[in-house]
């Protein structure tokens, strides 16, 4: 079996990655860690048998032994730990969001066509099961021509904020860490956005968040098909589901929901019965078991395993990334100028 060597810069969700050394059917194996906290760091070299540890990422991605980088630092840092490993020869898989500014986008693709390597941004939904069971509905045209979609990512960020006081200093862009999910999610069904219309404001909530963390996007797809965003981030999280997507049909309609803790649900409403019964699916939340919450995770790592061994694009790859990106940009634009913004897909 070929193997691919692993390198993880950042041990917060990135140590959702380390599980794959426990899976004896994958050729991916973690054999070195960079994470500022080196006590946190050496407890995970000992429990998953890492040969490599630093502080430095850039000793990781200089590492001829290691052939991919799966960069899960904060998300302002992305940039940089993406661009240093795709110079060093590196393929990358990186968390959500892929970068927090379009030109930096830009960069990376050139970066990846130049050196002919492989990016995927660990764009999650894609690969939860209740959203991947729409996709199949949609997929195999069962809802008939599609008129409008809309998504949404609600969050009280203030325990998150406790968790990882980076969010807070620096601090993060809610409309590139927390937004990209459901725009993801949205070009992944409907295809590249056209233009964007989008409004913002601040919940007050907690007093250190000094920027708009809250925002209605309303989207043009280049198909014809309208759609809405919502990502709310400095409220009180209310009583629906934290991730959610509706696609409406000339044959149906469907909607899928996640949520990390009560897990998720699908319901379809076809046309073609006149009492229009609704049909339920019911997905377990995945929080037991050897993945735990990196499920997610594991599953996308296997496929940037097949990807590399059958030379093929992954999904999301960097186009399709730096495209999201892009609609995250023309949305801040828009809600600076108060106009609707064409969003570039030209990459």
């Amino acid at each position: 079996m070929k193997k691919f060597n692993i390198g993880v810069i950042g041990l917060g969700m990135g140590s959702t990655v380390l599980e794959i050394n426990n899976i004896t059917e994958s050729g991916l194996e973690v054999v070195g860690i960079c994470d500022k906290d080196l006590k946190k760091a050496r407890n995970c070299q000992q429990s998953y048998g890492i040969k490599y540890l630093t502080d430095n990422y850039e000793e990781l991605v200089e590492n001829n032994e290691i052939d991919i980088i799966a960069v899960f630092s904060p998300d302002h840092l992305h940039a940089e730990h993406c661009i240093a490993a795709l110079e060093n020869g590196k393929h990358v898989i990186c968390t959500k969001p892929m970068v927090t500014g379009l030109e930096d986008a830009k960069k990376i693709v050139k970066l990846v066509d130049d050196r002919k390597l492989k990016f995927l941004v660990g764009q999650t939904m894609r690969y939860e099961p209740q959203f991947k069971t729409i996709k199949k509905v949609y997929d195999d045209k069962e809802l008939g021509d599609i008129i409008s979609a809309e998504a949404h990512y609600v969050h009280d960020m203030r325990p998150v904020f406790k968790m990882t006081p980076w969010r807070l200093k620096v601090p993060q862009d809610l409309m590139y860490g927390g937004v990209c999910h459901p725009v993801d999610v949205l070009r992944w069904f409907l295809g590249d956005v056209q233009e964007v219309f989008a409004y913002s404001n601040r919940g007050k909530l907690e007093p250190e968040y000094q920027i708009d963390g809250n925002f209605m996007l309303n989207l043009k797809f280049k198909n014809g098909i309208i759609g809405r965003i919502l990502g709310l981030y400095d409220i009180v999280h209310p009583p629906m589901p934290m991730m959610g997507v509706s696609i409406f049909g000339s044959r149906g309609s469907a909607i899928g929901s996640f949520s990390d803790k009560l897990g998720g649900e699908v319901k379809i409403v076809f046309d073609k019965f006149e009492e229009k019964v609704e049909s339920r699916s019911v997905f377990p939340p995945e929080t037991e078991g050897a993945y735990g919450h990196g499920a997610t995770v594991i599953r996308y790592l296997k496929h940037f395993e097949y990807c590399l061994k059958n030379d093929q694009a992954p999904d999301p790859d960097v186009r399709q990334g730096a495209k999201s990106i892009s609609v995250c940009s023309a949305a801040w634009e828009s809600i600076k100028t108060g106009l609707p913004v064409k969003v570039l897909n030209d990459f």
